[in-house]
């Protein structure tokens, strides 16, 4: 069993710096997904004018207009691709920070309290990106 030797005011700083840097990776990521929109509906279609909105079918109220739904360019398809296959990777950058924070404050509480069994296992917990264990824990997840 390795000694630890932890300063739990040199961890809470930590902590708070780490905090910051993730909700500025946060508004970082929000403003991408934005620009990304942004983008997409300013790149238009490559499809003539009538062409563009395919008419749904199906029933329509009285009143109301028939649905449609508009034709999507390549750079439309392009960028939505990008998104999605980026989402998986923003999701798992996001529980690994959560995980991180979540363990490193955990074990250091149960540091000080010299429940060391439960200190590691919360390292460990962070270190698998075990969000449920570390919420059974007492952490806030």
């Amino acid at each position: 069993m390795p000694s630890w030797n932890i300063r739990p005011q040199g961890v809470q700083g930590q902590l708070q710096v780490t905090g910051t840097h993730a909700s500025d990776l946060e508004t970082a990521l929000t403003t991408m997904m934005t620009n990304l929109s942004e983008a997409a509906q300013a790149a238009g279609t490559a499809v003539p004018g009538s062409q563009a909105f395919t008419r749904l079918q199906g029933p329509v109220a009285p009143g109301q207009a028939p649905p449609s739904q508009g034709a999507m360019g390549p750079v439309v398809a392009a960028l939505a691709e990008y998104a999605e296959e980026r989402q998986s990777e923003y999701r798992a950058m996001a529980e690994r920070i959560q995980a991180a924070v979540t363990g490193a404050a955990i074990a250091t509480r149960e540091y000080v309290e010299g429940d060391l069994d439960t200190a590691r296992e919360a390292q460990d917990a962070a270190r698998a990106v075990d969000l449920d264990l570390l919420a059974d824990l007492g952490g806030q997840t």
